[in-house]
C-alpha cells in the first residue's frame, strides 16, 4: 500500500517562497505518476506538476509554469514541489498523489492529464493528508 505524508506548508507572505516535500512508501506497480494538486474552499482541484517514476519531464498547469518546480530524489523517495513568487490565490490545502501502471505511457499519460487546466485524477488512488499553504502579508 502506498503512503503519502506532505510537509513544508505554512505562513507565506506574497512574493515568498515554499517548498513542499511528499514522503513516499509502498510502491509495488512497475512504473508511477506522482503529483501535487491543491485544492481552496469553494474551487476545483487542481493539478499543479506530475512527474513520472523513471524522470522525464515533468508536466505543469500552465498557470504555475515558470513558478513552481517539481523535483523527485530517489534515493530519499521524496518529491518536492518548490513554490517561488507566491500570491495569495495560491492560499490552498495541497496534497501530493500518486497513480501505478505497468506502462510507462500511461503513466505520463496520466501526468499530462492531471496538469490540464481540466484535470483528470481519477487513477490516482493514493493521497496525503494534505498540508495548508496560506499566503498573506
Amino acid at each position: 500500500q502506498v503512503q503519502l505524508v506532505e510537509s513544508g506548508g505554512g505562513l507565506v507572505h506574497p512574493g515568498g517562497s515554499l517548498r513542499l516535500s511528499c514522503a513516499a512508501s509502498g510502491f509495488t506497480a512497475d512504473y508511477y505518476a506522482i503529483a501535487w494538486f491543491r485544492q481552496a474552499p469553494g474551487k476545483e482541484r487542481e493539478g499543479l506538476a506530475c512527474i513520472s517514476s523513471n524522470g522525464g519531464n515533468p508536466d505543469y498547469l500552465d498557470s504555475v509554469k515558470g513558478r513552481f518546480t517539481i523535483s523527485k530524489d530517489s534515493a530519499q523517495n521524496t518529491v518536492d514541489l518548490q513554490m517561488n513568487s507566491l500570491k495569495p490565490d495560491d492560499t490552498a490545502v495541497y496534497y501530493c498523489a500518486a497513480a501505478g501502471s505497468v506502462s510507462i505511457s500511461t503513466v505520463r499519460a496520466m501526468c499530462f492529464m492531471a496538469t490540464a487546466k481540466r484535470p483528470t485524477y481519477n487513477n490516482f488512488d493514493s493521497w496525503g493528508q494534505g498540508t495548508q499553504v496560506t499566503v498573506s502579508s
